[in-house]
Formats: structure tokens, C-alpha cells, sequence
């Protein structure tokens, strides 16, 4: 019997006991390719030397400060390296234990802002429908993630949302990938008109939706017409990397495919990639400086902030992100995985997309390829897909729920960036085996 309240009642998960690479081993010693990283989170794959050698150096020296007394040397050293490497404008480094959280402070900052510099008239926010931000009652607000928000809604300040940049469902026939992203992207400037533009603080998107669509990115031109509408009624940009961020589509932050700048960023899962819980929230000069220069105080916080043996973990990834290469790698490999799988399922009669950038890929699964009519709810696709890939020794992250939150079912691939190509060929191999054996 466990005493651990665990994510299903009904379910007894395997025990893990051991990491080593790409794997991971149960209590049985059965052994498991992790071809999800988790939830996107491993992206240096399991035992890295190097990370656990900085948690270790840092147990030795300092385990805990509390960030109302004490900054500490990890803490500053993460946020120096973050801001190195971050989108031009982004100035400031709000350190957390994990993605909610970074959204969580996201919001409430920005409604700040908008106190600070005399808006206080602005109290909305607008999101996209099929997205997700977090599982505390503010980030499921924004979310659009239905199965999570309806037992909630009636406890959460919601925010009004737009449909996604989703082009395999969306685009129109005879319309170009150009003129659908400038129109998906308008409808943000529609529903300013709607509520009221002078009452919005910030939209919120992620730039390659993730759990609740399967690895879906913005079509070319949408995120740039995103930026100028926000620009253009004083709204501010808020772009969610939690899942998508740290390398994990071949540039170390998602946005800089969209050639996009934010005025806030999230991140998380790659950044401590598994060795520690963290999470960060960067912003623009301008938002730290109207806090500066207004209160001086951001009224927010959590015990844990900046936790010094956290940000020693979190540096050493981050810097093996970048100085070592493996957001170099990640784009490599991700090319090789992108093939692999459209070798693989390209002519499959129940996959209609395989989309993604980088390590972050998807697949989604219709029972027609030519009308994309989605498999019916009752046949559970996404929980069958699951349990046949750990039967086959793969942990990879399929969702139901792709088109509205209730149809469609999607599988997301999200391995560590040290795979090596025969790993990849083994990940693409099961997955194979478990989607035919349930489809």
C-alpha cells in the first residue's frame, strides 16, 4: 500500500529507481527510453555528471537563503547567464520553483505594470483557445486547456480567448500559410475591439503549443503581426516557454524562430532539465523600471525563490545549453527526428499531421486523412497510447483533446537532446509498434 496521493487513484504507477542516459529503469529492472523527457523536462537526459556535480559543490556551501534577507552567488550567476543569452529587451530575472509559478508572477506583474505607469482600468487578459499555462487557479484561467478549466471555472478570473495559430485545421483551402497567419493573428485586434483594448494588460501565448495541441507552432508572420497589434494598444506580450523554451526547438528561447521579442518571458522544465525544481520569469527594462522607479516593491513571492542549489543546477544546464552545444544538438537531432518520423508515419492511415521544431515533436491521429475526422472520444486513443508504449519501454506523452478540447488525440515526443540516432530509431520504432497495436 502507498500513502502518496498520486495523479489517479485507480493507477499504480511503476516505481523508479534508476536514470543513466536516455533511460529509465523501474523496481522490476524493467527498462523504459524516455522519448517525452517526462513532461519535456530531461532535456540532458538522466545522471549528467556535470549538473549533479554543481548541486553537490552547492549543498557543501550553501543550501538555503531567503530571498527577503539574501541574494546568492548561483542565483546571480543563473540570471547573468540567463540575460546573456535572452531576446534583446529582456533586462530581469524573476527566479521560481517551476512553471505555474513563472506564470503566476507573469500576471501579476503585469498587472502591476499597468498600476504603475496609471492604467489601472486595464484588468483583462487574452489567450488562445487549446492552450496551457499552469495548473494553479491564475495560469488555468489563462489556459485554454478545457478538460483542466471546467471543474475550476467557477473559482478562477478567466480570460477571454482567440483561437490558435493551428494551420493543418484552421487554413482555409486556396488560402496561403501567409494570408492565414495574418488572419489567425487579427483576431487578437478583434477582440480588443470587443472587450474594450483599453482594458487589456497583456495576451498570452505559448510559441509552440505543447501538451494541449501536440508540438503546434505559429505559421510564419503570425507572431510578428502579434507584436505590432499588442504595440499598437498599449498590450503588453507575454510568450510561455515553460514546455517550448531552453533549447528544446533547436534555439535556446522558442521565440527567436518567430524573430518576436517579448515584453515577458516563462520558463521552466529544460531549465533545471529535471536535477532541481525551477522555474524563471524574465522581463523587459521598461516593466522593471516602472516597478523601480513607482513602488520599488513587486508584491509577490514564495518561499523558495532563487533557491541557491536550484540556480547551481539550472546554471550548469543552461550553460551546457549553450557553451557546450546541445542546443546546437537539439536542433540536429530534432531534424533527424523529424525525418524519422515522417519515414515512418508520413503514409500512416491514422496520423493526418507530424508537426513540431526541434526535440519537440507531434503527431496527430484521425481515422480519415483526407476529411481529418477525429477518432471518437469513447475509444480513449490517448490513455491506450500511453499504456501500450510503457508495455513496448517507452515514456512518451500522448493527450486527447487536440481540436476543442473534447475531439482529437495527438501523441507528443519530446526526447533528451543526447540522443544519438540509433536512440532515435528506437523511440520512432516503438511508438510505431504501440500505435499499431491500438489503431
Amino acid at each position: 500500500m502507498s500513502y502518496v496521493f498520486g495523479r489517479h487513484t485507480k493507477t499504480n504507477p511503476p516505481v523508479a529507481v534508476r536514470g543513466d542516459g536516455m533511460y529509465l529503469y523501474d523496481s522490476n529492472g524493467k527498462k523504459y527510453l524516455d522519448g517525452s523527457g517526462g513532461a519535456a523536462v530531461s532535456c540532458l537526459g538522466h545522471g549528467d555528471a556535470d549538473v549533479i556535480a554543481a548541486i553537490k559543490t552547492q549543498l557543501d556551501a550553501l543550501e538555503f537563503a531567503h530571498t527577503g534577507f539574501l541574494t546568492s552567488e548561483p542565483a546571480e550567476a543563473l540570471a547573468d547567464n540567463l540575460i546573456a543569452h535572452a531576446p534583446e529587451g529582456l533586462d530581469r530575472v524573476y527566479l521560481v520553483s517551476g512553471g505555474s509559478e513563472a506564470i503566476e508572477a507573469a500576471l501579476k506583474l503585469a498587472r502591476q505594470y499597468m498600476l504603475e505607469i496609471g492604467q489601472p482600468q486595464r484588468t483583462r487578459f487574452i489567450a488562445r483557445r487549446q492552450s496551457y499555462h499552469g495548473n494553479t487557479l491564475g495560469a488555468l484561467g489563462t489556459g485554454g486547456n478545457l478538460w483542466r478549466r471546467e471543474p475550476f471555472d467557477p473559482v478562477m478570473v478567466s480570460a477571454s480567448h482567440i483561437a490558435p495559430c493551428y494551420e493543418y485545421r484552421d487554413r482555409a483551402d486556396g488560402e496561403s500559410i501567409e494570408e492565414y497567419g495574418q488572419r489567425a493573428a487579427n483576431e487578437l485586434a478583434a477582440e480588443f475591439q470587443r472587450v474594450g483594448p483599453e482594458t487589456v494588460i497583456a495576451f498570452l501565448a505559448e510559441p509552440v503549443v505543447g501538451a494541449t495541441a501536440g508540438a503546434v507552432p505559429a505559421v510564419e508572420g503570425y507572431f510578428k503581426r502579434i507584436r505590432e497589434i499588442c504595440d499598437s494598444y498599449g498590450v503588453l506580450l507575454i510568450l510561455d516557454e515553460v514546455m517550448c523554451g531552453m533549447g528544446r526547438t533547436g534555439r535556446l528561447f522558442a521565440c527567436e524562430h518567430d524573430q518576436v521579442q517579448p515584453d515577458i518571458v516563462t520558463i521552466a522544465k529544460g531549465l533545471g532539465a529535471g536535477y532541481q525544481p525551477i522555474g524563471a520569469m524574465l522581463c523587459s527594462g521598461k516593466i522593471y523600471s516602472a516597478i523601480e522607479n513607482g513602488t520599488g516593491f513587486f508584491q509577490h513571492g514564495h518561499t523558495y525563490l532563487g533557491h541557491p542549489v536550484a540556480c547551481a543546477a539550472a546554471n550548469a544546464v543552461v550553460t551546457k545549453l549553450t557553451d557546450g552545444g546541445m542546443t546546437d544538438r537539439a536542433a540536429k537531432m530534432g531534424e533527424y527526428l523529424g525525418d524519422a518520423l515522417r519515414a515512418e508515419f508520413g503514409q500512416h492511415e491514422a496520423v493526418g499531421d507530424i508537426r513540431g521544431r526541434g526535440m519537440f515533436r507531434g503527431l496527430e491521429f484521425v481515422t480519415d486523412r483526407n476529411t481529418k475526422a477525429p477518432f471518437d472520444p469513447t475509444r480513449n486513443v490517448a490513455a491506450r497510447l500511453k499504456a501500450a508504449a510503457m508495455d513496448n519501454g517507452l515514456i512518451c506523452y500522448p493527450m486527447s483533446g487536440t481540436i476543442d478540447g473534447q475531439k482529437g488525440d495527438h501523441v507528443l515526443l519530446a526526447p533528451p537532446f543526447i540522443s544519438t540516432e540509433a536512440q532515435i530509431d528506437e523511440l520512432v520504432t516503438k511508438l510505431s509498434a504501440s500505435v499499431n497495436a491500438i489503431l
